[in-house]
């Protein structure tokens, strides 16, 4: 067994309003020097591939064809 992780995060350039709502609201509550908040996603797999090239093309290609809007969002895969 492998375990992937997939980050999808929104591509530069593309509005996140959920993380602008969240830098507001960490302003409000008094923390200081927070530049630009972005929100994304972590999806953990579970893959019984073992090689590990494998599982993680296996898993990049999971994130090209489902997980990520590839349009609007960028991903990174990586093993644990």
């Amino acid at each position: 067994m492998t375990k992937a992780l997939v980050t999808v995060m929104p591509k530069a350039g593309v509005l996140d309003p959920q993380g602008k709502a969240i830098g507001h609201a960490l302003g409000t509550l008094g923390f200081e020097g927070v530049g630009e908040v972005r929100t994304g996603k972590v999806i953990e797999l579970e893959l019984a591939e073992a090689d590990p090239a494998k599982a993680k093309a296996l898993a990049e290609e999971m994130a090209r064809k489902l997980l990520a809007n590839t349009v609007i969002e960028s991903f990174r895969v990586e093993l644990a």
